[in-house]
């Protein structure tokens, strides 16, 4: 080991790989179904909020044999981002239609709208265009209907409320050289009482923002056909049964109720303190326990707001760029965020960090990253023991394994829950549940009688499965030049893009690194979609001013372009040479990444990482290109 580098405690790296070693399984992400893919659970994922009769009433913005100039495809926070700097670069919002599969703006918020909801990273760099809206959040940490409604007021200051085909998805784009447009297909479920509408229209440039939490996906647990109690997933939420409302969350329904609660990750330490103080008895079924620590949720006081937070322009993205420089240990002045994200220096083992790792460099590197964890974990263990009075409780709700392995949660109130004479931590010690019976959940033999339970098992993450390409995340089959398919290719060479936003073979598409591949990210995330979204506005306003007025402008990554950029990745993805050792999980595609690879398959596997230097350097290098102003790595033909 290097001179300076820390040395990790053996016996906790021990207790690491004992601890990830129960969990391995050998059918990894064979274990979860997607419920859009299952015909007994699909009508879990049925949107409870949705009116489809005042939708069905109204003229729709799209039909069949449109041309658009803009299609954004998603109405979530990237969406509007992508929508939002197209009109900031000086295109028209007339020109710009968007769909999405949900009845409203708002994408993962306007699904999730559990009891408890809310961003785990500060709310003033958060929330997209705070600072352009004029808005201030009530909390530090937004609670999920106000994050909805700042989705809604976006729509509304930028004149896209009526620009919007909700309840609508893409099926597939094809790419008609000839005409220089995607022609796309859409499909528009238009309720329980009408048949689905396809509708097929034009599009010069078409956006993908689908984002990386969207299909909910829950384990295949033998007997859940038997299983006669109420349940649904926490993406949707059902009210109906629980009582209350996704404003309201008097969850009275429960009082007479035995509800179970299967899954411990961030959704579930926020929904369980609800649970427990409405439910009859709650019963927590948890494999991994989350690390938890402190969150300090407090109310946005408006004179810091006003004299401090927000006095100076430009103070979003100053503030935002002051918390990633200490998310990579870089900081810059003081600390304006300060909260248990700015001091957790371990996190940029999945996240990037500063310098490139060559190969003989790895297990220090590994070994730094450890001992950088340590305190910071053994903190957090002795906290679980201060709050939970039950001492065999306590442990059984300690994280074993670095704290960059699943995303770290913060909260105030989820641990003492489980202080409370009617909530029952149910650890299966590494393994799923047994299975469940009409009435019960069976752990270890013993069965656990539940009237109501709650699905809290997460998402097909961006990582996990498939070819991981943008259609694949999309839920849509893209051909491109010459009928060139993006998952074939993907599948095929690996991930390649330019800056993680465009692909060669695929003119006038573009994304924002719904795979994560080859993009800068942090804990927050809507600052990467701000940038690249701004990056992408920024890049078509001076390709079109090149070309000149013309609804034929192609903008196309070149090949070698989309190499270089991929060499770039490979180059730093030694970075994350600590993850596929951690606890099965979506980072290491539920302990799929254990497996021996083959050096071809490892090289695959490294086109499709992170920026390994981080999001600060990722920010960076993006802006350095753009003030190049060259459009380097991109075609750009007027087709006049």
């Amino acid at each position: 080991m290097d001179a300076g580098v820390a040395a990790p405690d053996p016996a906790i790296r021990q207790k690491y790989i004992e601890e990830r070693n129960k969990r391995a399984r050998a059918n990894g992400l064979s274990q979860f179904v997607r419920l859009a893919d299952s015909t007994q659970f699909k009508h879990l994922q049925d949107d409870p909020w949705v009116d489809h009769a005042a939708f069905n009433a109204k003229t729709p913005v799209l039909s069949d044999g449109d041309d658009t100039k803009f299609l954004v495809l998603g109405a979530g926070y990237g969406g509007l981002l992508f929508a939002v700097h197209l009109i900031k670069a000086g295109f028209s919002a007339a020109d710009i239609r968007m769909v999405d599969g949900a009845g409203g703006f708002g994408g993962t918020w306007y699904w999730n709208r559990y009891p408890g909801l809310m961003c785990d990273t500060e709310s003033y760099v958060y929330m997209p265009l705070l600072e352009e809206t004029g808005y201030m959040p009530r909390f530090k940490y937004a609670y999920g209907p106000e994050l909805r409604a700042h989705a809604d007021r976006i729509a509304e200051k930028w004149g896209l409320t009526d620009k919007v085909l909700f309840r609508t998805q893409s099926r597939g784009a094809q790419w008609d050289d000839a005409a220089k447009r995607w022609i796309v297909q859409l499909v528009e479920n238009r309720g329980p009482t009408e048949p689905k509408k396809e509708i097929k229209i034009k599009a010069q440039y078409v956006f993908l923002a689908s984002g990386i939490l969207d299909p909910p996906h829950i384990p295949l647990v033998p007997g859940f056909e038997q299983f006669k109690g109420q349940h649904f997933h926490t993406a949707r939420w059902n009210y109906d049964i629980t009582g209350g409302t996704d404003t309201d969350w008097t969850l009275d329904k429960l009082k007479d109720k035995r509800v179970g609660i299967l899954g411990t990750g961030a959704t579930a330490v926020q929904a369980v303190p609800h649970l427990a103080k409405w439910a009859k008895h709650l019963y927590v079924f948890q494999r991994t326990p989350s690390s938890v620590d402190v969150r300090n949720q407090r109310p946005t006081d408006p004179v810091e707001w006003a004299n401090k937070i927000a006095a100076a322009k430009g103070w979003q993205r100053a503030r935002s760029e002051n918390f990633n420089s200490y998310l990579v240990n870089a900081p810059i002045g003081e600390d304006l965020v300060n909260d248990g994200w700015c001091h957790a220096p371990s996190y940029q083992a999945v996240i990037g960090g500063q310098g490139i790792i060559t190969p003989e460099q790895i297990p220090d590197h590994i070994a730094r990253l450890h001992a950088s964890d340590l305190e910071r974990s053994e903190k957090i263990r002795a906290r679980t023991s201060e709050v939970v009075k039950d001492p065999e409780t306590a442990e059984k709700l300690k994280h074993w394994y670095p704290s960059w392995c699943k995303r770290p949660t913060f909260h105030d109130d989820y641990l003492p829950a489980f202080n409370r004479p009617n909530v029952t931590l149910v650890h299966t010690d590494g393994k799923s549940v047994d299975a469940l019976t009409a009435d019960a959940v069976v752990v270890d033999g013993t069965p656990y009688p539940v009237d109501v339970l709650v699905l809290s098992t997460g998402f097909a993450f961006a990582v996990a499965g498939g070819s991981g390409s943008p259609a694949q995340r999309g839920g849509m089959k893209l051909s491109g030049r010459d009928g060139l398919d993006m998952d074939e290719k993907w599948v095929r060479e690996g991930p390649g893009t330019l800056h993680g936003i465009a692909a060669h073979g695929f003119p006038n598409f573009f994304f924002l690194g719904s795979s994560l591949s080859q993009i800068g990210v942090g804990p927050n995330f809507t600052y990467t979609l701000a940038i690249l979204a701004e990056h992408v506005a920024t890049t078509l306003a001076e390709a079109e001013r090149r070309a000149g007025a013309s609804d034929r402008v192609t903008v196309e990554v070149t090949k070698d372009a989309e190499e270089e950029w991929t060499g770039e990745i490979i180059k730093r993805a030694n970075w994350f040479a600590a993850v596929p050792g951690c606890t099965p999980g979506y980072l290491n595609r539920e302990g799929e990444a254990f497996k021996a690879v083959d050096p071809a398959g490892q090289l695959k596997a490294a086109r499709g990482a992170t920026w390994g230097e981080g999001i600060v350097s990722f920010a960076e290098v993006i802006k350095a290109w753009e003030d190049e102003g060259e459009l380097r790595g991109f075609q750009v033909e007027a087709n006049v």
